[in-house]
């Protein structure tokens, strides 16, 4: 079947625009381990307090987070903790230090987990394919006229792709899909992905999900670890 965006291999770090960005499949975590010692006593006060059915996938995205972290600032797994600020946006604290320039996003869904770390403000997002019939019948919410005509309805991985871009837009931006936030992000293009406004995206498809990338308002800080203020790669 022809592919609207290019693959991406689950469980590898990828490096795209100073951006890292990681994808996995998510393996059965009913049993998750939620007294790991990689949570801190903050991380495991707000896995608890979850409803029973969100525990796995939120730990499963700490853990993911977590490893970016330690992989692009070289800081130890158990100094490193990922808390929600008052608006439900997941931050980096390290060593009990906030890490104000290095932003994270995590996303999930039935069968994958992905989180992605930039200097910049930062929204990953992911779509299954067989999610498109659900977002067809919010489209005339999320999307204009004109990009309906530029995505099309009838390819459950270009409604997929668009969708994830929005979702991850909006999450670097720190609003949400509901409301009148999405119609402030336009798709102008779906391959390659270009947003309006100063924003970078790329979209990838890992078996029946489709992934987006969006950097918001990319500028470099000074002092940042070489590693997240290198170009676009992998």
């Amino acid at each position: 079947m022809y592919t609207t965006f290019p693959p991406i291999t689950p469980g590898h770090i990828h490096r795209w625009g100073g951006a890292g960005l990681i994808v996995a499949r998510r393996p059965d975590l009913r049993q998750a381990p939620l007294r790991s010692p990689l949570l801190s006593p903050a991380e495991r006060h707000a896995v608890h307090a979850l409803p029973a059915r969100r525990r796995a996938e939120w730990l499963a995205g700490r853990l993911l987070a977590k490893r970016l972290v330690g992989e692009f600032i070289a800081a130890p797994a158990h100094e490193v903790e990922i808390l929600a600020r008052d608006d439900g946006s997941p931050h980096v604290v390290v060593g009990g230090s906030p890490m104000p320039a290095v932003n994270v996003s995590i996303s999930h869904t039935a069968r994958h987990i992905a989180a992605a770390l930039a200097p910049e403000a930062v929204g990953v997002d992911l779509c299954e394919t067989v999610s498109a019939a659900a977002v067809r019948r919010v489209a005339d919410h999320a999307f204009s006229p004109a990009e309906l005509a530029l995505i099309g309805t009838d390819r459950p991985d270009a409604m997929a792709g668009a969708w994830a871009l929005k979702e991850a837009a909006v999450k670097a931006d720190r609003t949400g899909i509901f409301g009148p936030a999405p119609r402030r992000v336009r798709i102008l293009g779906l391959r390659p992905p270009v947003l309006s406004g100063r924003r970078r995206a790329m979209v990838w498809r890992e078996a029946d999900a489709v992934l987006a990338l969006v950097l918001a308002h990319p500028a470099t800080p000074p002092g940042l670890p070489a590693a997240l203020s290198s170009g676009p790669a992998g």
